[in-house]
C-alpha cells in the first residue's frame, strides 16, 4: 500500500524518532536493572536514580512521538485532506527533539543537587516524578500539545461530518493540551503538589491517553481488515465514555497515602474497580473486527502489535490494575515492586506497541514498499512480548516476598536481609531485559532498514507475492480448513481465555488482601505466597497462550504463515473500501 496524501510523510520522522528514543530507552532500563544487583555501577557519575528518571522520561517521549506519527498518519485519511498547516508539523517535530534533549540534560542536574523546586532552579528541572521537566520545556511541551491539537482540529472536516473516531482524536488531542497545565503549578506542601501531579499522570495515561488509544486502534483495524466504521464507531464512543466514567473518579487511588481526606479511599477504590470494564470491550471488539469476515492477514507485523497492545492493556492496565486499586491492597502493594509489574505491561503493553504497531503500518506505506519480509518483525514481536512478560513476573513475585519482608517483618532495605531475598529476583530482572533488548535491537534494526533491504531483494520479494498468491488461491479454492491450535477461533473460546485470565487476577486479589490476615500479619506467610505463585504464573501464561493461538489461528486463516514474506498490497482494495465507507458515514 502506498501513501494517498503526500502530508502523510510528515509522519516518517516523528517514527524514525520514536525508534531512536525506544532504543535509548531501552539502554537505560538495562543499565538500571544491573544496578539493582550491583549499585555501586556508576555511582557518582550516573547514579541509580537519574538513570531510572532517564528511563522513565524517555518511555513517555517515545510514546508520545508514536501518538504523534500515528496521528499525522491517519489524519489525512480519516478527514479525506491533506493535513493542515505543515509547517506547524515541522515546529513540532524540532519542538519535541528541544524536549528530548533538554529532559536528558538536566535530569543529571539533580545528582549535583542543582535542580527541582527545593534548590530554586524550577527552570531547569522540576524534581516531579514522571514530569520532571523544568519549566522552560514545561511552556514547551504546552505548545507542542497546542499546536498538535490545532493541526488535528483543522484538518477534521466540519464537526457535521465527524464520526466517533473524530470525536475520539480531537476530545484526545484537546484534553492532552489542557491536562499539562496542571502539571505547570507549584504548591509548596507535598500532599497539594502531588493532588495536582497526579491530575497530570493519571488522566494522561487513564483518561486522554486511553482516549487517543481506542481511537487510533479503532481506525486502524478499519484500514487494516476493511471492518465496518459504525461498528467501530459504536465501539469508540462506549470505550471512551466507560474510560472517562470510571477514570474520572478513579484518579482517587492514588490519594490513598498522601495525606488527603480518608473518604477518597472508598471511592478511590469503588471507581477503579470499573476502570478495567472499557478494557474488557476494547479487547472483545478486536476479537469481532480481526474475525468479522476472515480477511487474510496481510502485514502481519502491525497486527501483531496492535493485538499486543489490547491484550497486554487488558492485563497489565486491566487486571493486573484491579488487583492494586483497592485501599486495602494497595496498602501493601504500593511502592513496591508488586507495582512495576503492573506499570511495565500497562504503559509499554498499551501505548507503545501501538506505536511500533502504527510504525509497521505506515513506514512502508511511506517509503512505498509494496512488499516486505515479515520474519523479522514477527521475531521482534515475540522477543520483545516474552520479554515483558517475564520481567512482569519477575517483579510481581519479587514484589511479593518483598512486601512480607518489608511490610510484614519490617526487614531494612539496606541492612542486608531484604537485599538476600531479594538478590534472585534482582538478577532475573535484566536477564529478560536482555530478552527484551534484543527484540528492541530487531525491530528498531527492521523498520529503519525496510526500504534498502526491500530494494535489494527483488527476487525474494517476487517469491513471497507467488507464494501469496498460492495462498490466497488455495483458501479462495476451499482449502481443507486448519485445525488443531491453528483452527478458526471462536467467540466462545476467546472467552474462555479471558475468564482464565480473570480467575488467575482474582487469585492475585485475594494474595494481596489475605496480608491483613491477623495469621500473616503475626509472620505466617504460606497463603499470599501461594497465592501470588498460582496467580502471577497463571495469568501471564494464559496471556502468552492466548496470544499464540489467536495470532496462530490468522496465520493459518490467511496463508501468511505458508508466504513467508508478505506487505500491505494485498489490503489496498480492503483499505479503500473502508475509508470510502468513513468518508459517507
Amino acid at each position: 500500500m502506498r501513501i494517498e496524501y503526500q502530508t502523510q510523510r510528515l509522519s516518517h520522522p516523528f517514527f524514525v524518532l520514536m525508534l531512536v528514543l525506544f532504543a535509548l530507552q531501552v539502554g537505560f532500563g538495562l543499565l538500571v536493572g544491573v544496578q539493582r544487583v550491583d549499585p555501586s555501577l556508576l555511582a557518582g557519575w550516573l547514579n541509580f536514580n537519574v538513570a531510572r528518571s532517564e528511563h522513565t522520561n524517555l518511555g513517555i517521549l517515545w510514546i508520545l512521538s508514536g501518538f504523534i506519527g500515528t496521528i499525522l498518519y491517519v489524519g489525512p485519511l480519516l478527514s479525506r485532506r491533506e493535513l493542515a498547516a505543515p509547517a506547524l508539523i515541522k515546529l513540532l517535530l524540532y519542538a519535541l527533539i528541544v524536549v528530548v534533549l533538554w529532559n536528558i540534560g538536566t535530569l543529571s542536574l539533580a545528582q549535583r543537587g542543582i535542580a527541582g523546586w527545593w534548590a530554586g532552579q524550577p527552570w531547569l528541572q522540576e524534581g516531579l516524578e514522571y514530569i520532571d521537566a523544568g519549566r522552560a520545556a514545561d511552556i514547551l511541551i504546552l505548545i507542542g500539545f497546542a499546536i498538535l491539537a490545532t493541526i488535528v482540529l483543522r484538518t477534521f472536516p466540519p464537526r457535521r461530518q465527524w464520526n466517533e473516531i473524530h470525536w475520539g482524536l480531537a476530545l484526545g488531542v484537546s484534553a492532552l493540551t489542557l491536562v499539562w497545565v496542571f502539571g505547570m503549578f507549584f504548591v509548596g506542601r507535598l500532599d497539594g503538589q502531588e493532588y495536582l501531579r497526579w491530575f497530570v499522570v493519571h488522566y494522561w495515561v487513564e483518561g486522554v491517553w486511553e482516549v487517543i488509544h481506542i481511537s487510533l486502534i479503532g481506525f486502524l483495524i478499519v484500514l487494516m481488515f476493511g471492518a465496518d466504521v459504525r461498528s467501530v464507531g459504536f465501539a469508540v464512543f462506549w470505550g471512551v465514555t466507560l474510560v472517562w466514567l470510571s477514570g474520572l473518579l478513579g484518579n482517587a487511588h492514588h490519594y490513598f497515602w498522601i495525606g488527603t481526606p480518608a473518604f477518597w479511599q472508598f471511592w478511590g477504590s469503588l471507581f477503579s474497580a470499573l476502570e478495567p470494564l472499557p478494557l474488557v470491550f476494547c479487547f472483545w471488539h478486536i476479537y469481532l473486527d480481526a474475525h468479522h469476515d476472515r480477511r487474510p492477514l496481510a502485514n502481519a507485523p502491525a497486527f501483531y502489535f496492535i493485538l499486543g497492545s489490547v491484550v497486554l492493556e487488558q492485563v497489565g492496565a486491566g487486571i493486573l490494575g484491579f488487583t492494586m486499586t483497592f485501599a486495602l491492597t494497595n496498602a501493601w502493594s504500593h511502592g513496591t515492586w508488586v507495582t512495576p509489574s503492573h506499570a511495565h505491561l500497562a504503559l509499554f503493553g498499551t501505548f507503545g506497541m501501538l506505536g511500533l504497531a502504527a510504525a509497521y503500518f505506515a513506514i512502508p506505506a511511506v517509503r512505498g514498499i509494496e512488499r516486505f519480509d515479515q520474519r523479522l518483525g514477527k521475531l521482534g514481536f515475540w522477543l520483545l512480548f516474552l520479554g515483558m512478560l517475564g520481567m512482569s513476573l519477575v517483579f510481581a513475585l519479587g514484589g511479593t516476598v518483598q512486601v512480607y519482608e518489608l511490610r510484614i517483618l519490617g526487614l531494612d532495605w539496606y541492612g542486608g536481609d531484604l537485599r538476600r531475598a531479594m538478590l534472585p529476583y534482582q538478577i532475573l530482572v535484566p536477564v529478560f531485559g536482555l530478552v527484551f533488548a534484543i527484540g528492541a535491537i530487531v525491530v528498531v534494526y527492521d523498520l529503519l532498514t525496510l526500504g534498502a533491504r526491500s530494494a535489494a531483494a527483488p527476487q525474494m520479494q517476487a517469491a513471497g507475492a507467488a507464494a501469496h498468491a498460492a495462498a490466497r488461491q488455495r483458501s479462495d479454492a476451499g482449502a481443507i480448513p486448519a485445525r488443531g491450535w491453528s483452527r478458526t477461533l471462536g467467540g466462545f473460546e476467546a472467552g474462555i481465555w479471558l475468564l482464565a485470565m480473570w480467575i488467575f487476577g482474582a487469585l492475585i486479589t485475594l494474595g494481596l488482601l489475605s496480608f491483613n490476615l491477623p495469621t500473616v500479619r503475626a509472620g505466617t506467610s504460606y497463603l499470599p505466597h501461594v497465592l501470588a505463585g498460582i496467580g502471577y504464573p497463571g495469568l501471564l501464561a494464559v496471556t502468552l497462550l492466548f496470544v499464540w493461538r489467536f495470532l496462530a489461528s490468522l496465520e493459518a486463516r490467511s496463508g501468511a504463515a505458508v508466504a513467508g514474506a508478505d506487505g500491505a498490497a494485498g489490503a489496498h482494495a480492503a483499505t479503500r473500501a473502508a475509508l470510502d465507507a468513513s468518508a459517507a458515514s
